[in-house]
């Protein structure tokens, strides 16, 4: 259970309904329900006063998550209307059927009947599967973006901030930004008060002035400790390039992102990082087909076309020059690596590519 029920309270003015899928993020969930929890009552009672939450499934068993624990529903799927908004928090893409047809039936109905629908890490996936993102853009993890290119290639993504707010559509990255999600909407419904007083208690103090700011926060950059305390706009456009290393995106398109120009953006990554935005970027695609040719997995020429360069010529010799050895015999050295050592030749099938400086 989620807390003391109180139902119907006259002084309700938010009300939050949770569908969970199969393999649900437990932490998503709880960091988005716990925010509700305190901003529904004084101190930290947790009576639902202000606002009211259910976990709603069409099934009356419970529903396991990701890390094995399971939780009970409280309601059926009735009447969607009954409130403001419907979190789909999703999990492992792994999972088969993450809901069942009838549950998303009614996320259909709940949509035409104009109730908001959040998509909570691959929720985005399953609001998408269910025909209700259509012409809408969507905000998914950096983590899942390929997953998300590969299984909608022609839907307008966004991996650079923690969430987006289509009016009644918000998607979300999930983990810690379920928390950024959570008081956007508390603020929105309760007053910035009552989301603050949540975000304090819960030790994740806010000290910017809107949910709107917190929104717009890029999620945290995969690299080192150092691009943490760039500039935000040279954060933001390391993420567009991470998210770019097969079709590099031009410098000036980026800083154009940006609201800024090329010398501008060239400035930033020198006082950042002591590097042209152009040369970082490049040693990014670098690191990225290093990774691969690790694993022993893909050719030297469709590792060159993965990083985004235009042929093999033109690959091997920047990588030379990086690395001081050819792609080829390092891909031959890799295999052979990996052939002497075959518990290390598993744990790099599938494996995700994280580059480093």
């Amino acid at each position: 259970m989620t807390g003391i029920r109180v139902s119907d309270s006259p002084q309700q003015r938010l009300r939050v309904g949770f569908v969970l899928a199969t393999n649900f993020t437990l932490s998503a969930f709880s960091l988005f329900v716990d925010h509700l929890r305190l901003a529904a009552d004084k101190d930290d009672r947790s009576r639902q006063i202000h606002c009211s939450w259910q976990i709603l499934s069409s099934a009356p068993h419970p529903i396991r998550s990701s890390c094995g624990i399971s939780i009970s529903r409280d309601a059926p799927l009735d009447d969607p209307r009954t409130f403001d908004y419907i979190v789909v928090v999703g999990g492992l893409l792994q999972s088969y059927e993450p809901i069942d047809q009838t549950t998303v039936k009614w996320l259909q109905r709940a949509a035409a009947a104009g109730v908001t629908l959040i998509g909570m890490c691959t929720g985005t996936f399953i609001l998408c599967r269910a025909g209700l993102m259509d012409q809408r853009p969507v905000c998914v993890s950096w983590y899942h973006r390929q997953d998300f290119v590969d299984a909608f290639p022609n839907h307008d993504v966004v991996s650079d901030q923690m969430f987006l707010d289509d009016g009644d559509r918000i998607t979300c990255s999930g983990g810690g930004a379920a928390a950024d999600v959570a008081l956007h909407v508390i603020e929105r419904n309760l007053g910035r008060s009552a989301g603050l007083k949540a975000s304090h208690i819960l030790l994740m103090g806010r000290d910017l002035t809107s949910s709107a700011q917190f929104r717009l926060q890029p999620q945290p950059p995969t690299l080192d400790p150092l691009i943490r305390k760039a500039d935000r706009r040279v954060q933001r456009a390391i993420l567009i390039m991470e998210q770019n290393m097969s079709c590099p995106v031009p410098i000036e398109r980026i800083a154009a992102s940006l609201t800024i120009s090329s010398r501008q953006l060239e400035r930033l990554f020198q006082n950042a990082l002591g590097r042209k935005p152009q040369d970082f970027y490049r040693s990014l695609r670098l690191q990225y087909a290093r990774a691969l040719l690790e694993t022993g997995q893909v050719s030297v020429t469709n590792v060159a076309i993965e990083a985004g360069f235009s042929d093999c010529a033109h690959f091997s010799r920047h990588f030379k020059l990086a690395y001081g050895i050819s792609p080829r015999i390092y891909h031959r050295s890799a295999i052979k690596n990996l052939n002497a050592h075959p518990a290390i030749a598993a744990s790099h099938a599938g494996v995700r590519i994280f580059p480093e400086l």
